[in-house]
């Protein structure tokens, strides 16, 4: 092969990788982008349930703001109105709550998707009333006082404090339309015990049980306003 032949075939090699690297460059620095929005929706289940059961109703608005790779302030407001009838008692309890806390996303999404499998802790405040139907002392007396109690009291007026440990699931449906799925565990701090009985039920806590430990759950359907968009 003549020098020339070699100077043209060297061009040509560096021409060809010069241009591989190129386009290698170019598919290794595409773009995706990341929407940070404001996902606002309701608990589809509190309907549901009051459908079928009179003595429950209530509704719950849901909502979450990205504010991180993977963490999200996250929001829930509600109310509730529930009448039950247990082993020893009857009740009612109605009124409204606030929880405020954070999220974090532990699904790794494919390029284009936006789910999420998430856990979470939330801080939970109520301000409710809670009636005492009927009753029967129990032999342990878990949940009442030796004291007489005068049944059909509302008692008004009251609050709680409480701490949930949160995991559930988003997935995206539509173009920004998502349906979701969450567990709660909840511990209560305080509560405003009604005289000589024990809070019974939280409006957003639930039944209360023993060593003040509750559990809820809701399914949610929400839409992702998008507010920021990002590439990376």
């Amino acid at each position: 092969m003549t020098p020339f032949r070699i100077l043209i075939f060297s061009i040509s090699l560096l021409l060809s990788f010069s241009s591989f690297s190129q386009e290698e460059k170019t598919k290794d620095t595409i773009k995706t982008k990341v929407s940070y929005g404001l996902r606002v929706g309701a608990d589809i289940s509190k309907p549901v349930i009051s459908f079928f059961d009179e003595d429950s109703k209530g509704f719950a608005l849901v909502g979450d703001l990205k504010v991180a790779t993977n963490y999200y302030a996250a929001f829930e407001f509600g109310f509730d109105d529930v009448t039950r009838e247990e082993d020893y008692f009857n009740f009612s309890a109605k009124g409204s709550y606030l929880k405020v806390g954070v999220n974090y996303n532990a699904y790794e999404n494919w390029k284009g998707m936006d789910n999420e499998i998430f856990f979470g802790l939330r801080y939970g405040l109520s301000f409710y009333e809670q009636t005492l139907i009927d009753y029967t002392p129990n032999a342990d007396g878990t949940y009442f006082t030796s004291s007489p109690i005068e049944v059909g009291t509302e008692y008004k007026d009251l609050n709680a404090h409480w701490l949930e440990f949160v995991f559930g699931m988003k997935v995206e449906t539509l173009n920004n339309l998502y349906l979701g799925a969450q567990v709660s565990i909840n511990k209560m701090m305080s509560a405003d015990d009604p005289e000589n009985f024990k809070s019974l039920y939280v409006p957003g806590f639930n039944r209360v049980f023993s060593n003040d430990l509750g559990i809820g759950f809701i399914y949610t359907l929400s839409y992702n306003i998008p507010l920021i968009n990002k590439f990376k």
